[in-house]
């Protein structure tokens, strides 16, 4: 089986960990809140999940997409939950989520084991940062959207996204 690849500015990465589709159970991930408290899958239980990855909130395109969810958040309700998944630590997610006015997605941080990255397969194994990639999943927890973007310094397909989760809710 070949290694699966994502690029940046044209440069081939190797991705580690599984690889996501659609009609599979969402796997479960520790991450830390931007509070230091644990977080995973069930603590979100009985919500549609938009999870992103990005692969760090201080650069332009982590920044553009995250604050475009952010946006779009407002007009979802309460049964769509948006998670943005970083390396970033929770000091620096919380430090930019005030920052940039940040409050209907909620950041939370792979930096400690990366069971987000391996787990949905988007774990860039030379860097250890995470490929930019949108998962939606339902209230039962069965993925039914995934998009790992092919160009890392690219936007993901928002309104594609958008529309898995409107039509759950």
């Amino acid at each position: 089986m070949a290694a699966r690849t994502v690029n940046f500015k044209g440069h081939p990465l190797a991705l580690a960990g599984t690889e996501i589709k659609p009609g599979t159970k969402a796997p479960d991930f520790k991450l830390l809140t931007n509070d230091l408290a644990e977080a995973s899958l069930k603590d979100f239980a009985g919500k549609v999940l938009i999870l992103c990855s990005v692969p760090s909130l201080d650069t332009p395109t982590c920044d553009l997409e995250t604050r475009r969810f952010n946006q779009e958040a407002e007009a979802l309700g309460p049964d769509i939950q948006i998670l943005t998944v970083s390396m970033d630590l929770p000091f620096a997610q919380k430090r930019w989520c005030g920052a940039a006015g940040v409050t209907a997605v909620k950041t939370l941080s792979d930096h400690r084991e990366a069971s987000f990255g391996l787990n949905y397969g988007v774990l860039l194994e030379n860097l250890r940062l995470l490929a930019r990639a949108v998962f939606v999943v339902d209230k039962a927890g069965v993925v039914v959207h995934a998009q790992i973007v092919p160009e890392v310094s690219s936007e993901p397909d928002y309104a594609a996204a958008l529309q898995a989760a409107k039509a759950l809710a």
